[in-house]
């Protein structure tokens, strides 16, 4: 008997996740072992699982794909990992492919397509969507740019920016609330998200961030 497939998938649309997690457990030899519905939880459930194949959507909350796949190869061993999405940007394509994705598919494969991708993926055979592939050895051939670091902060809302600015300036949690007419434990609760979405470890961090980035 041939050995199961061990397979990660991602994606934060459930019913399109579910679809293709009856899909592929159809298939015979490949066993789904972990489903996420984000980028964090995604790396999450890789480490501990430890699957031969990872299937990652882009376009997903907390890092989204390309976040979950900087984070998986890292780890002692990586599995194969590939995007699977609906994006078609050359630069989602570009940084996937350079953080050491696999194969990059996109959505419109069908179920059958993408059971056979998902045994080449296992074999160690990368995979392109045609279409993808010409624009991505145009890209490689381009010269190369420096671009300006991500910033950190744009996944802020405008009442988390203005609450963090004020987290920068040393003043407390009342006294933000003072300042912005919120309740302290409204401004307790902001501040989770904001660590959250900054992915640093206390308000000490995140003041640095806001005095590097924020303006004004």
């Amino acid at each position: 008997m041939t050995d199961l497939i061990r397979l990660v998938l991602a994606d934060d649309h459930p019913i399109y996740r579910d679809g293709l997690v009856r899909s592929l457990a159809d298939a015979g030899d490949i066993e789904i072992v972990g489903i996420a519905k984000d980028g964090e939880e995604a790396a999450l459930v890789v480490a501990r699982e430890k699957p031969d194949v990872v299937l990652l959507d882009v376009s997903m909350p907390k890092g989204g794909g390309i976040g979950a796949l900087a984070r998986i190869m890292q780890m002692e061993v990586p599995p194969r990992v590939a995007m699977l999405t609906a994006s078609e940007a050359d630069e989602d394509l570009m940084q996937a492919i350079k953080l050491g994705a696999l194969g990059y598919i996109l959505k419109g494969v069908g179920a059958e397509e993408l059971a056979d991708l998902v045994r080449e993926l296992a074999a160690g055979r990368s995979y392109v969507s045609p279409g993808l592939a010409g624009r991505l050895l145009v890209a490689m051939r381009r010269p190369q740019t420096p671009t300006a670091p991500p910033n950190p902060l744009a996944d802020l809302s405008k009442r988390e920016e203005g609450i963090l600015k004020l987290v920068a300036q040393g003043k407390s949690n009342r006294e933000v609330g003072e300042a912005l007419d919120l309740q302290e434990k409204t401004v307790k609760h902001y501040m989770t998200s904001i660590l959250q979405k900054l992915q640093v470890r206390n308000r000490v961090e995140a003041a640095m961030l806001a005095r590097q980035y924020l303006k004004g």
